[in-house]
């Protein structure tokens, strides 16, 4: 098992994860990972297998999922409505 990683590590992956986020909030502002029908960003790429290498891999994951959380959030706060989006889906 790894040990916990020290303060460097952990502000060399917050580093890595900032950059990682800019682009995507450049170029991809609502890109979710977990929707497998949208690609990343090409611009973005290296900056994520860079935040992957910085990062412990349970942190990436961490940190995927408050990124989700956060824009869904911001979707809520704006009046998105998940259940009317469902209905929506379901008569195309």
């Amino acid at each position: 098992m790894k040990d916990f990683p020290d303060k460097h590590s952990r502000t060399a992956c917050w580093d890595a994860r900032d950059k990682y986020w800019e682009c995507l909030d450049k170029y991809a502002p609502n890109f979710n990972r977990n929707n497998q029908s949208e690609k990343e960003p090409k611009e973005c790429v290296e900056l994520r297998k860079l935040f992957e290498k910085q990062c412990p891999s349970t942190w990436v994951k961490h940190f995927d999922r408050k990124r989700t959380y956060e824009l869904f959030k911001i979707r809520m706060e704006k009046g998105f409505d998940p259940l009317e989006e469902q209905k929506n889906k379901g008569k195309m």
